[in-house]
């Protein structure tokens, strides 16, 4: 009891601190096995056991493998790890996945069988919005009632409310970004375009906008390519922000940036889940 407690505590402060994990859960056991049905482990990204058990190499490396896809697609997975002769009469092939469980096979003397469920953790996705403006501020809430950790970064100065954010910083320059997938999005409106555009370029991120006309974006680059960023990576910023629906408020023009990240957001995903 005492140490699925301290798995499950620290499950908890790693997903309050952000942090992507692997919660794997041993659900079935038959015969022998080393670990037991409800026995946990932690696993991160680098495949190191932080807490918990799940049993020796009989398990472990098949797990591990499970562990890194399953961060890798956000998809959660079910490893069966039996002895040769039973995967023989299921007709299954060690590495072989059939509705939904992957099957392993356990070269230990134990012989036993044992079923793990592999959960992924992940960071919540990181929006991070450079800018004061009505649009940013609208962006901000609406983004966080869809469950973004939402970073906000410019002069307090510039800020006549508080904004809706899980971090507002005080000027463009963010130093502490969550190790999650992120989205960036400057929306600045003429009050330092540039220095927000020049960090915001800086940061890697799934996704790169600018609220504002392709011309404005156009006399920008000429800027910014003068004073030493690559060509490029300006190119990779999207302007204008968001899908073409014919927003005119600042709260429609947030949800149609919105929109356009939710697309890039699941892209991978859509692709995954058509599969047969």
């Amino acid at each position: 009891m005492g140490a699925h407690v301290e798995v499950m505590d620290l499950v908890a402060q790693m997903k309050a601190a952000e942090q992507a994990f692997v919660l794997a859960t041993v659900v079935r056991t038959v015969s022998v096995t080393a670990a037991k049905a409800g026995a946990k482990a932690i696993i991160r990204p680098d495949g190191t056991i932080v807490a918990g058990w799940i049993g020796g190499g009989c398990a472990k490396g098949a797990v591990l493998k499970a562990a890194r896809e399953a961060l890798a697609d956000g998809e959660p997975r079910m490893v069966s790890v039996r002895p040769e002769d039973l995967l023989a009469e299921l007709g299954v092939k060690p590495g072989e996945t059939r509705e939904g469980v992957r099957f392993a096979s356990n070269m230990c003397p134990s012989k036993g069988t044992m079923d793990i469920f592999v959960e992924p953790v992940l960071p919540h996705p990181s929006l991070i919005i450079l800018g004061a403006s009505p649009v940013a501020l609208s962006l901000a809430a609406q983004a966080r009632q869809l469950g973004y950790h939402v970073a906000l970064a410019a002069p307090a100065a510039d800020l006549a409310t508080v904004p809706d954010a899980d971090v507002v910083v005080d000027g463009f320059e963010l130093r502490h970004l969550n190790n999650a997938r992120r989205f960036v999005v400057v929306s600045t409106q003429g009050k330092g375009d540039e220095a927000a555009l020049k960090q915001a370029i800086a940061i890697e991120a799934a996704y790169h906008a600018f609220v504002g006309s392709k011309r404005k974006m156009a006399a920008l680059r000429d800027k910014l390519i003068a004073i030493g960023l690559d060509p490029a990576a300006i190119d990779r910023v999207k302007a204008p922000a968001g899908l073409d629906l014919g927003a005119i408020t600042p709260e429609e023009i947030a949800m149609s940036i919105l929109a356009e990240i939710t697309v890039e957001r699941r892209r991978g995903q859509r692709n995954t889940n058509s599969d047969p």
